[in-house]
């Protein structure tokens, strides 16, 4: 750190909520500094307090409920001691947020354009048509491509990724000195996080300012700190230099999380998954993972998808006509047997998630053939269908969205039974039971509702619905994707645990391609709606044939400093759009085959 005065200087910050009365601090005595051009990382899990404290800084904590304690001096004045008007115009101007979750962040009824705006004719007193001009500036400056016509443009017709750059632009239109970033890249793509954060690097030697950025991703540290601060129950671990931390970690929680982070390449020569490494809740310590599993069953298979194609319909013009089609999944095939797990990767827009609904059929596929266990089911009326489906279940990625929020989880449990006909109200509550005990829940849980539960404890409890129906075959998608990795490990290894024990088939719907190494079997890389490239999971990981895979591989983030790299070249490459034109017919495509199982589509 520089000799000069540190630009933020937190001294003995406490934060505390009030519950039943008494009040309980989730932010202990935490003291740092940050200084200009620096950026600063507080790492770890959900609970551990580090979101907090951004919101403690920002003054953004109610009063209601909550109490905050200590000093922050930014520049000499102390933010937590300014009266809310005066707060209200360092906020913007001297440091701004960038948080989560765009899509809950940005206004839905108002375009990008007016927002980024409002920003800046409040704190900077620009003229209407001078924030207009200034907000196309900004879009081109976080590289969003052709910015004149996307500056009117509503949020939900961004992607996730464009998304983020689009609060990064809101967060940098009035010269912040201190950014503060609260997990800005926790759901995105693995190459989209890089592009993200590559771009706050840049904007950040730019513009000159300090970085406080909120992770509890230790392969994102080591592309982007200089400095870290661990904390774990609201208290601080230890801190230091990045390198440091990495090499000569203090803490046994701190070496528990980097020893966590699935590292590409850490399998070779094994066919098997491997279960992962979890971090003891209790002393913070790496537990152990065990033997590898099984390797890839032979067999029929139980799921053989050939051709499928999805395509959705736009209409345009007075009377409605279908003029073009969203081509989402194009001539997909590959089969999967039991027991097996079969790994379908690719960014946000290749087509992987409406390919796992169309097999289910949640979306009505426009082509090909799917069967499941022997029949076909493509065509199969409603009532058909439904007499399968308790065989066929689906993990969705947002547990808490896919929960009735006034419905106890036992209920919750027991209603696809009960849809069914599969078992009385009785046996349903014991099935029920039965399920939340499988997934390392206590059966006695099934009285509260789905608020009173961790974000990891309700994917557990969507995942014992499903498994109460007795399924054979499980699509997850994207189903551990925002979780912290410790929580993301004891899931992952509940389902490996799961498929030993009953012998389910998983299609898992992924973009975290080392976290796809150490839980498949095979994998299979969607680009644009197709398959570009599959095979078992050694020969995909240690030999990628096709650009598409390889770029995915060199995006997943490192967990060492020393190999920090530059992100630019994977700059520019948004997927290109998948709307062609009414009547449009795709080229056929060649294959080769790279060795046994292994095969590639052939680039133009």
């Amino acid at each position: 750190m520089s000799d000069a005065a540190p630009l933020l200087k937190v001294s003995g910050l406490t934060t505390s909520f009030r519950s039943s009365g008494v009040w309980r601090s989730v932010v202990n005595d935490l003291s740092f500094d940050l200084a200009l051009h620096e950026t600063l990382a507080i790492v770890g899990e959900s609970g551990s307090g580090k979101s907090v404290t951004a919101l403690s800084l920002m003054g953004l904590v109610p009063s209601v409920n909550g109490r905050v304690e200590g000093q922050a001096l930014l520049d000499g004045r102390d933010l937590l001691a300014l009266p809310e008007a005066e707060l209200r115009r360092v906020r913007g101007n001297e440091i701004a947020m960038i948080f989560q979750e765009p899509m809950t962040s940005l206004n839905p009824v108002m375009t990008v354009g007016a927002q980024i705006a409002e920003a800046l004719r409040y704190h900077r007193r620009l003229s209407r048509a001078a924030a207009r001009i200034e907000a196309l500036r900004l879009l081109d400056v976080v590289r969003i491509a052709d910015a004149q016509r996307r500056l009117d443009d509503y949020p939900h017709r961004f992607s996730g990724g464009m998304r983020q750059r689009v609060m990064i632009a809101m967060a940098l239109a009035c010269h912040p000195k201190l950014l503060i970033a609260d997990e800005p890249t926790t759901a995105l793509d693995v190459t989209v996080q890089a592009e993200i954060l590559e771009l706050m690097k840049e904007l950040q030697r730019e513009r000159g300012m300090a970085l406080l950025f909120i992770t509890h991703d230790m392969g994102v540290v080591a592309e982007i700190a200089d400095r870290v601060l661990v904390m774990w129950r609201g208290n601080e671990v230890e801190d230091g230099p990045v390198s440091e931390i990495f090499e000569r970690p203090r803490a046994n929680y701190t070496r528990s999380l980097i020893g966590a982070v699935p590292k590409l390449g850490s399998l070779h020569g094994e066919a098997g998954p491997r279960r992962f490494a979890v971090i003891d809740p209790h002393d913070g310590r790496a537990l152990a993972d065990r033997e590898p599993l099984a390797r890839r069953p032979e067999g029929e298979p139980l799921l053989d998808v050939q051709g499928l194609t999805t395509r959705y319909p736009i209409s345009s013009g007075v009377l409605g006509r279908v003029t073009a089609h969203v081509h989402a999944v194009e001539n997909v095939s590959f089969a999967l047997r039991r027991g097996e797990t079969l790994a379908l990767v690719g960014e946000s827009g290749c087509g992987k998630s409406t390919a796992g609904r169309s097999i289910l059929r949640l979306v009505e596929p426009t082509g090909g053939t799917i069967r499941f266990d022997g029949r076909d089911i493509t065509g199969l009326p409603s009532a058909a269908l439904k007499a399968i489906r308790p065989k066929m279940q689906m993990i969705f990625q947002d547990p808490y969205a896919s929960l009735d929020p006034r419905q106890t989880i036992g209920k919750a449990i027991a209603e696809p039974m009960l849809v069914h006909g599969l078992v009385s109200k009785a046996e349903a509550r014991e099935r029920a039971a039965g399920a939340l005990a499988k997934v390392g829940l206590e059966p006695a849980m099934a009285s509260r509702l789905p608020h009173e539960f961790s974000g990891g404890q309700r994917q557990r409890i969507a995942i014992a619905r499903v498994l109460a129906l007795g399924p054979s075959l499980i699509v997850a998608d994207e189903a551990v994707s925002a979780l912290d990795v410790s929580v993301k490990a004891q899931i992952l290894n509940l389902l490996l645990d799961l498929q030993a024990e009953l012998g389910l088939a998983y299609l898992f719907i992924s973009h975290d391609m080392a976290v796809v190494e150490r839980f498949s079997h095979r994998i299979a890389v969607m680009y644009m709606g197709e398959i570009v490239e599959i095979g078992p999971r050694e020969t995909i990981m240690g030999n990628p044939q096709h650009p598409y895979t390889r770029r995915l591989l060199r995006a997943v983030p490192i967990a060492d400093p020393r190999q920090r790299r530059e992100r630019g070249r994977l700059r520019g490459l948004e997927l290109p759009s998948p709307i062609r034109p009414r009547g449009y017919i795709a080229p056929p495509r060649s294959w080769r085959t790279v060795e046994d199982g292994h095969l590639v589509q052939e680039t133009a």
